[in-house]
């Protein structure tokens, strides 16, 4: 074992009931912020043995939080600019004609949406592909009657799940789980990849079978929720339609004023032209220079804002100094209104992972959620089957801080353990506790882990969690009953 022996402490139970409270509330449809301030008050009243301790803990928990999601909420934020700027000018627009042309129906283009997800974030890694996807792709698909709850759902489990648990390109996650497990990448590749494959199919199948009416409703569910929404803003689209027709006719467009067309400005086609551009430019820097992660990330994120700004200056001229205010303010508004709530639970989910040790200082060395984990291991009763389960659960549960990667290397070095004691396939079982991992943390079921897709498609962490969930139990319990076919 890693570990001789786990000793609970107090600190464990009361995080544990934490995390079954704060689920619960979830499951209740509830705002979670007030619950999870309540058990880190809790939490650091009984770890530092003071009243002092346990209101420090509230605030070094948000503060480590919002360090930890700062590339993603400045990420989202100069996206969502980028984004504002084109819907404006009109760009979008000319971007979306080419491939709306196959992306017709709802089904096809949620297929199509999580495809490329899929591609781009074997490349890529989700992060960057969902800011390439979500500027270009998204849009396109929600012209076509696909709801953003759906199409967050395709780019979620395609990218973040099925390709991030995979990652058979970049292979950052099975290098960790070989590491770990003191095996090759390749026999994690190799022999995991029946796995893999029956997780991700299984997964998107169940969720696109699941989901159906929903998807293919052309968001008729949506548009009665927004009726009264829809209604109070129908003037202002009505007469900005109307100023758009009345600009037509004084500019003497008769032909494309008598067949419904919109003009567009030479700003708006320039635009449409350099951003597929620059973004592929970008796709092909990160191949030669293996850009990954991070700077991928910034590399992309850059990049829109780059666009924005020459379009805003070749639209606006003088005044493009206030527009870009404008458009950057408006999109770190947009991120800040949704990670707000998300800053709060992560905060508490974070002490189960390596985020303890900034939060209640270095006697803690290892996260709660981490500890628990291992505690079932030395516990558990071993054969086979149960070492397989095993992985599964302590995947999920080292997920649950919301960093799916945070975990491989103990469900690795267990996998190990667990292989050598009962006579099971190591990269088998090193397979399951990844997948399990990323699936569960890297951004499908903890709504903490999949807020980046949450963003882009404007939809809440929450519901799209609730959504991911079904699915990936599915995509679990078929994987968990071929893994046992195999150990």
């Amino acid at each position: 074992m890693p570990e001789a022996y786990i000793a609970l402490t107090p600190v464990h139970w009361f995080y544990l009931v934490g995390v079954l409270v704060i689920l619960f509330t979830m499951i209740l449809r509830k705002d979670t912020p007030l619950v999870c301030i309540a058990f880190l008050f809790g939490i650091g009243l009984v770890g530092k043995c003071s009243l002092a301790g346990g209101i420090q803990t509230i605030f070094s928990s948000i503060i480590y939080a919002i360090s930890e999601f700062r590339e993603v909420i400045t990420t989202i934020a100069l996206i969502t600019a980028f984004s504002k700027c084109i819907q404006e000018l009109g760009s979008d627009a000319l971007l979306m004609r080419p491939v709306s042309k196959v992306m017709r129906t709802p089904a096809v283009s949620w297929w199509i949406l999580g495809g490329i997800m899929f591609v781009f974030s074997l490349f890529l890694w989700p992060s960057p592909a969902v800011a390439l996807v979500g500027a270009i792709v998204l849009p396109i698909a929600v012209q076509s009657g696909l709801t953003p709850l759906a199409a967050a759902m395709a780019m979620n489990l395609f990218g973040h799940g099925f390709a991030l648990s995979y990652d058979a390109v970049i292979q950052g996650a099975p290098a960790i789980s070989a590491g770990a497990a003191d095996i090759s990448t390749a026999d994690i590749l190799s022999k995991g990849r029946l796995l893999f494959w029956i997780m991700g199919i299984t997964c998107v199948c169940s969720a696109f079978l699941l989901n159906r009416v929903t998807i293919t409703e052309k968001r008729k569910t949506e548009e009665n929720n927004e009726k009264n929404n829809e209604k109070n803003n129908e003037g202002n689209l009505n007469l900005k339609w109307n100023q758009d027709q009345q600009l037509e006719k004084a500019e003497g467009v008769e032909k494309g004023a008598k067949s419904g067309k919109k003009t567009y400005s030479r700003t708006a086609m320039i635009l449409a032209i350099l951003t597929p551009v620059a973004f592929l430019m970008d796709i092909l820097f990160m191949i030669l220079f293996k850009l990954k992660g991070g700077d991928a990330t910034s590399l992309v994120a850059g990049t829109a804002v780059l666009l924005m700004c020459a379009g805003t200056v070749m639209e606006f001229k003088v005044g493009s100094l206030e527009k870009v205010t404008e458009y950057v303010t408006d999109g770190f508004l947009f991120a800040i209104r949704i990670f707000a709530p998300v800053i709060v639970i992560g905060a508490f989910f974070f002490l189960g992972g390596n985020g303890i040790t900034h939060i209640l200082g270095d006697s803690y060395e290892r996260g709660i959620l981490n500890d628990w984990a291992l505690w079932l291991a030395h516990h558990a009763p071993l054969n086979r089957y149960m070492t397989a389960l095993l992985q599964l659960v302590i995947g999920g549960l080292t997920g649950l801080d919301g960093s799916g990667f945070s975990g491989l290397p103990l469900t690795g070095a267990l996998a190990r353990t667990f292989g050598t004691a009962t006579g099971a396939s190591i990269p088998v079982l090193a397979c399951l506790g990844q997948i399990s991992a990323i699936f569960i943390g890297g951004g499908t079921v903890v709504p903490w882990g999949l807020i980046p897709v949450a963003a882009i498609c404007n939809v809440d962490p929450v519901e799209l969690a609730r959504k991911n969930m079904f699915p990936v139990f599915i995509g679990l319990t078929c994987t968990f009953l071929a893994a046992c076919l195999v150990l």
